[in-house]
Order: structure tokens, then C-alpha cells, then sequence
């Protein structure tokens, strides 16, 4: 027998937690905390598992790693990329696996596919070849021009982001309205180990002087240094790290900075003078910095897609073939459009059922 257990991340915007159980192979994709403070998954009737996978770094995701000695302490596996954004994480080093960023590994009984989903560096998918195919897509978008996204095979069951519900705007549309907000000098946040690196490369590419700050600095190099960009990419991110970082921060500069609600880092920093103009584009949760400046109209927010829009989301569906979708990290009330448009079953439960038998869908 096969079973799929929804630990967390169903109902809401909640922390990713996905359990699978096949033939007596307990595998958990994701251990995430948050983004609400305080968030974690109740992991009292999950028992102990036979390995934990990890799409990404990011805390929704990986946050929730201090509770992997309750799990059983069992091997945990992220791509290279991942682990070096988690160096810090209470995993030992004997317990770090590497996945591949597009290939397959073996764990158990099991041969889990992996490919890059676009959301940050060294974001991946997880597909498994059992009960018509098993795809989890983890935080996906393939409007990245930095980071690729290899379409997943065709499955009968799709785990798939869908943080922004029916929201359909292009990032093109984005960008252009972040420029103007920018232009006459803003602080733009972003995560750690995310959009940061492309908000310069694209700002930079419509005329404006964007400077970084020391930990967006380091990821430009990081991407560089995989050696992965094409040419032209590469050429244009090149000139984001002869600027050089200033010893003193103006408010008519745009500046690029970690992290995404200000809590920490130069957007920390920056958000107690009031002469500089802070621009936020990540979810925003209760009691972070982001959330008292915009209660307060201190602050604005405009949006940039790193989750996907409705159309890429219909399109991920009709190319998967997928019967049974899980739509994870979003409240139901806001995919309307998504139960109108589909072709599939959208599921909201907590447990299913599978075939255990070791086919790919056809």
C-alpha cells in the first residue's frame, strides 16, 4: 500500500510538510516553520521517517529542521546549492545527502527525479514513478531569467505551489511598476538566497543604477560562479558587482537589499531612517518589521512573481496530465478561478490513498 499525508501546508499559507508512505518507506518532502511567526508542523502522530528531502533553503520549507532528532534522525537530503544556504542548520554533516539539481537519486526502494523549479538557487521539483507518477513541486515560477525550470514528467498526482490563488499578472507587468516606484531612489527588498540577484539585473536593465548590498552581492557572485548563466546573462549581471558598495547609503539610490520584511540585514537597517523609501514584494507576515511599516504607511508593497501566476499554473496541469492536484500554501477561497478552470480534481484534504504500483503515467 501507498498513502500521501498532508503533515502541513494544505489550507492556507503554511509551512510545507508532505509525508509519503510507500511500501513501508516513510519519506517526508519538506520540514518547514512559518512565514507566520511561530508556525510549525505538529509532528506528534508523524512518527519516525526513513529520509527527509528538501526542495529549498527558504524557512517555509527548511525551517523546521530542529525537530529533525524527533523525526527519528534520519538522513536528510538537499541539492549542493541548498546545503551551503543551510550551513548553520542542526543537521551533522554524516546526515547531508546530496541531490542532484535535474536527475535521479536513489533513497530506499525508491528513485526520486529531481529538476529546477525557478524559485531560488538550487530550488528543485521531486517526482516519483509510483501510483501513475507523484510530483511535488515544492516553490515554483518559470518566469526567471536567472534561474532555470525544467517542466516536470507527466504524473497522476501534482503537489503543486499555488501561493498567489487566481493572481495572473505577468512579472513583466511587475517590473515596469516597480521601476517607477524606484526611480527617484527606494530600498527593494528580498529574501536571502532569492529574487534579489534578478530585481537588480532587471531594474539594471531598464536604466537604473542599482546598487547592492553585501549579502545580494554575494549571491550575484554565487550565480556566477556556478558557471550555469548563458552569456548575455552573465555579461549583464557582471557589471552589478563593479559598482562598489558604498560606505554611505543614500536615499536617491536604489538599493537592493536582504532581507524580504526587514527583519535583518541592510533592509533592517535601512527601514529606522525615515528619508529612505522601502519597497517590500514578499508575503509579509504578522510582527516582522514589513508589517509595522505598512500598518503604519511607511512603506510600500508591490508584487514580483516567484510563485506561480493562474495561467502558468492551468498550463503546469494540462502538461503534467494530472488527475488528483493538491493545491499547497494558499487559502482555498482564493482559487477560484483555478476550481472553475481546471481540468482536475483539486483536493484539500489531509490523507489519500495510493496505488503502490511502480508506474510513470503514460
Amino acid at each position: 500500500m501507498a498513502s500521501l499525508t498532508v503533515v502541513s501546508g494544505v489550507g492556507g499559507k503554511l509551512p510545507a510538510a508532505f509525508l509519503l508512505e510507500i511500501q513501508g518507506y516513510r519519506l517526508l518532502w519538506d520540514l518547514g516553520a512559518g512565514p507566520e511567526p511561530g508556525v510549525k508542523p505538529d509532528l506528534t502522530k508523524t512518527g519516525q521517517v526513513d529520509a527527509i528531502c528538501l526542495t529549498h533553503s527558504h524557512g517555509d520549507h527548511a525551517g523546521a529542521l530542529d525537530s529533525w532528532q524527533q523525526l527519528g534522525s534520519p538522513p536528510v537530503y538537499a541539492t549542493e546549492l541548498t546545503w551551503q544556504q543551510l550551513a548553520a542548520c542542526p543537521v551533522p554533516a554524516r546526515w547531508r545527502h546530496s541531490l542532484p539539481l535535474h536527475g535521479q537519486c536513489a533513497m530506499g526502494p525508491l528513485n526520486l527525479f529531481t529538476g529546477r523549479s525557478g524559485h531560488s538557487p538550487g530550488s528543485v521539483w521531486f517526482h516519483l514513478p509510483v501510483a501513475g507518477g507523484i510530483t511535488y513541486m515544492g516553490d515554483w515560477s518559470c518566469e526567471s531569467l536567472l534561474l532555470p525550470f525544467d517542466r516536470p514528467p507527466r504524473a497522476r498526482w501534482l503537489i503543486t505551489d499555488a501561493s498567489y490563488g487566481d493572481r495572473n499578472q505577468r512579472l513583466d507587468q511587475q517590473v515596469d511598476a516597480l521601476v517607477q516606484a524606484a526611480r527617484k531612489g527606494a530600498v527593494v527588498t528580498a529574501p536571502l538566497h532569492g529574487r534579489g540577484p534578478e530585481m537588480a539585473l532587471r531594474l539594471r536593465s531598464q536604466g537604473l543604477p542599482v546598487v547592492l548590498c553585501p549579502q545580494v552581492r554575494e549571491e550575484v557572485s554565487q550565480l556566477l560562479a556556478q558557471n550555469t548563466l548563458p552569456a548575455a546573462t552573465a555579461l549583464a549581471l557582471l557589471p552589478l558587482l563593479r559598482e562598489p558598495t558604498p560606505t554611505q547609503w543614500r536615499p536617491d539610490s536604489i538599493i537592493v537589499a536582504a532581507d524580504a520584511v526587514a527583519d535583518s540585514g541592510l533592509a533592517a537597517t535601512l527601514s529606522q531612517r525615515p528619508e529612505f523609501n522601502l519597497i517590500f514584494s514578499s508575503h509579509v507576515a504578522r510582527g516582522t518589521r514589513a508589517f509595522e511599516m505598512l500598518q503604519n504607511g511607511l512603506a510600500q508593497w508591490l508584487p514580483w512573481n516567484v510563485h506561480p501566476p493562474l495561467d502558468d499554473q492551468l498550463a503546469l496541469i494540462h502538461h503534467s496530465g494530472a488527475e488528483q492536484v493538491i493545491p499547497a500554501f494558499v487559502d482555498p477561497a482564493l482559487c477560484q478561478q483555478l476550481i472553475a478552470r481546471t481540468p482536475a480534481t483539486l483536493n484539500w484534504q489531509r490523507h489519500f490513498m495510493l496505488s503502490s504500483r511502480w508506474e510513470s503515467f503514460a
